[in-house]
């Protein structure tokens, strides 16, 4: 008995002190003769790190906050890469995504224990009710990794029905840092601006408000899952001086957190915004305002 024990635990040590393997190639067009393509920097002290520095940084952290650009393939082809190399250096709690809402986790929980059971997920939209707004082809590699781990892929969103509570019956929001009248100023000129400034002026609280309400879901989400736990979301949703990190210190965690921005090439992103940022190849400009305008 004793002799199969240190057998498993010298295969576990074996798993465990694996080499690290490289981070995956740039798949987007644009960018990769730029001089910080691939670059990884530590915000707080501007010098450049290593993809295994980074991990040895990320790795004793309570909650990851990994924030990407929704189209760019290399941001879910590295997010992919980080949750197999942290592996390697702790076992993973849970990973909480934006693009899931808790209408679908009954969904994803039988899929979860199917994946588990070697069974093949074929069809997404039906046995996640995936959201076609998610590009299946850019989230499927990695949503289908997670269903295979031990630990559990959460919901971070709110569902449609609470969106629409909300812009029909603004919440107010409770915690000093969030309602901080510079951060929610921002915020609305972000809104705007995203919107080409075409909202009525009327409509930007209620947008406002859910916005901030989907801050504060993921901020539940990432103190009530398992523990070590990581978010994917979007980039804004993430920023330490905008987003969820706030939200966070509003319901008392005020330490534990780190924010890891995906950027492309040419993108500006300081301290206030992240711990870190890693610089990757870059998609083509869009100009969604184009089709609005008449």
């Amino acid at each position: 008995m004793r002799v199969v024990l240190l057998s498993c635990l010298m295969l576990l040590a074996a798993c465990q002190s694996r080499p690290m393997l490289p981070p995956p190639a740039p798949l987007a067009p644009l960018g990769r003769e730029h001089a910080d393509l691939g670059r990884i920097v530590d915000l707080a002290s501007g010098r450049t790190i290593s993809p295994e520095q980074l991990l040895d940084r990320l790795a004793p952290a309570e909650r990851v906050l990994v924030g990407e650009q929704h189209d760019n393939p290399d941001h879910h082809a590295l997010q992919l890469w980080l949750l197999r190399e942290l592996s390697r250096l702790r076992p993973q709690g849970s990973v909480s995504m934006e693009m899931l809402n808790p209408d679908q986790q009954n969904k994803v929980d039988q899929a979860q224990a199917a994946a588990r059971a070697g069974q093949e997920i074929t069809d997404p939209f039906d046995t996640l009710a995936w959201q076609p707004g998610w590009d299946w082809s850019l989230y499927g590699p990695l949503v289908l990794h997670q269903l295979r781990q031990p630990y559990p892929l959460l919901a971070a969103n709110l569902d449609r029905v609470d969106i629409m509570q909300i812009y029909r019956q603004r919440p107010t929001l409770q915690g000093k840092h969030s309602s901080a009248s510079d951060v929610q100023e921002r915020l609305l000129a972000d809104i705007r601006e995203s919107h080409c400034g075409l909202l009525p002026d009327s409509q930007l609280p209620a947008m406002l408000a859910v916005q901030q309400q989907r801050d504060r879901r993921m901020a539940e989400t990432l103190l009530s899952a398992p523990q070590p736990s990581l978010l994917l979301a979007g980039a804004f949703h993430v920023r330490k001086d905008l987003g969820a990190p706030l939200h966070l210190a509003d319901l008392g965690a005020h330490t534990g957190n780190v924010v890891l921005i995906l950027a492309e090439v040419g993108r500006s992103v300081d301290a206030s915004m992240a711990d870190y940022v890693w610089f990757t190849a870059a998609q083509p400009e869009q100009d969604h305002c184009a089709k609005l305008r008449p």
